[in-house]
């Protein structure tokens, strides 16, 4: 990030880190991948051709279940921000739901344990691609979701929500955080079948079964973005945090306090803390975005849009003048969003005029409550930006920027 800032600098631009700078358009993001290995065994999560016979992997991989099941709040909450809430869930950006892809071949691997046992594994299917001039291609039975916040991709987990302005060292704290309490927990359980006398791979087979039937509501296969998903992961339980601030609170949960002190990470005291700075980062950062949308609408646009209304007007009145019938359509098509502008203007203004609170968590919840301001200001900009004169507009246009090189 360091080297993309300097290098735009050295040719007069700015690079941002924003996660969804424009609407409607996509975002940016880190992916991080998360994957476990050793020296003598190589990487703990490849599960080979026939991952039904692979225990090993079997085990691993149900340990990432039970991690992201039991600690979605805390996955979701180390990828909050301000800027990432615009990101998740729109233009190719997981949504915040957490929950895990697996493939069509370890679903049904894991569907098997559930009932049982697991006897087979699907095979790799082919990739109809209608150019007849091509081979078949084979596709991965684990092949990939982009509406997966977390999804495995042949050999590691790919966790897609950390936002491009953030750097990934808090998803990894947490990540590896519960991984070692997913993986304690099944040591210890199986430790303690063996050495009551039940045969390990009856152990195993056990502690798999109650696991994916525990935890297996995480995952999911389908369309994150699909209406029936939020529906359905409200019927499995998973959280829906949507917001920073629903997020935050999930710091200070009973789970995540006993988590962190158990392993040494954080005590009590400084999950309060970070949740302190997260608030007061979300209030700045929202209040800071505000203040520019009042004062950029007020000098900058509004002055433009006066301007091009006042030529139409004139040619308007030009046309009157000399007995013809004018077309006034420009003209309200102009007015109509010079009044919705100044009305949110207006509006802002006074918002962000008034007290804020008396905690970091009461300044971040006003802050919130600007957003709407800020989208109604953004709003009538959008409509103007479409109707004014481009020798008036005083900004580049989305076209300029995006279209036009």
């Amino acid at each position: 990030m360091t080297t993309f800032k300097t290098i735009a600098k050295k040719h007069g631009m700015e690079c941002l880190f924003h996660e969804k700078p424009f609407a409607r358009v996509n975002g940016s993001g880190k992916h991080v991948n998360f994957s476990m290995g050793n020296a003598q065994l190589g990487s703990l999560l490849v599960p080979g051709d026939t991952p039904h016979e692979n225990a090993q992997f079997l085990v691993f991989c149900a340990a990432v279940i039970r991690a992201v099941h039991k600690f979605a709040g805390l996955l979701r909450v180390s990828v909050a921000s301000a800027t990432n809430d615009h990101r998740l869930g729109a233009n190719e950006a997981p949504p915040a739901i957490i929950s895990i892809f697996l493939g069509d071949q370890l679903a049904d691997v894991f569907e098997q344990i559930a009932k049982g046992a697991a006897t087979s594994s699907k095979g790799k299917g082919s990739m109809i691609i209608g150019v007849d001039t091509l081979p078949i291609l084979p596709t991965d039975p684990g092949d990939r979701n982009r509406t997966s916040p977390f999804a495995f991709t042949g050999n590691r987990f790919e966790f897609r929500a950390p936002g491009s302005g953030q750097t990934i060292n808090v998803p990894m704290i947490v990540l590896n955080t519960i991984m070692a309490d997913s993986l304690d927990y099944m040591a210890s359980a199986l430790e303690k079948a063996v050495g009551e006398g039940e045969d390990f791979d009856m152990a195993v087979q056990q502690l798999l079964t109650e696991i994916i039937t525990e935890h297996g509501a995480v995952v999911f296969n389908g369309d994150g973005y699909s209406e029936n998903w939020q529906i359905e992961a409200a019927e499995r339980g998973l959280p829906n945090l949507k917001t920073t601030l629903d997020a935050i609170p999930q710091l200070g949960t009973p789970e995540a306090i006993a988590v962190f002190e158990k392993y040494g990470v954080f005590t009590e005291r400084e999950l309060q803390s970070r949740a302190e700075v997260r608030y007061e980062t979300y209030a700045l950062t929202v209040g800071v975005e505000a203040k520019l949308t009042l004062e950029i609408g007020s000098t900058v646009i509004l002055p433009a849009a006066m301007r091009y209304q006042t030529e139409l007007a004139s040619n308007v009145a030009t046309l009157k003048a000399a007995g013809m019938e004018p077309d006034s359509m420009m003209l309200e098509a102009v007015s109509t969003p010079i009044s919705e502008l100044t009305v949110g203007l207006a509006a802002l203004k006074e918002a962000l005029g008034a007290h804020g609170g008396d905690s970091a968590a009461q300044e971040a919840a006003h802050a919130q409550s600007l957003l709407p301001l800020m989208e109604a200001v953004c709003s009538a900009a959008d409509t103007l930006e479409g109707v004014v004169a481009v020798d008036l507009w005083p900004l580049p246009t989305y076209q300029e920027m995006l279209y036009i090189l």
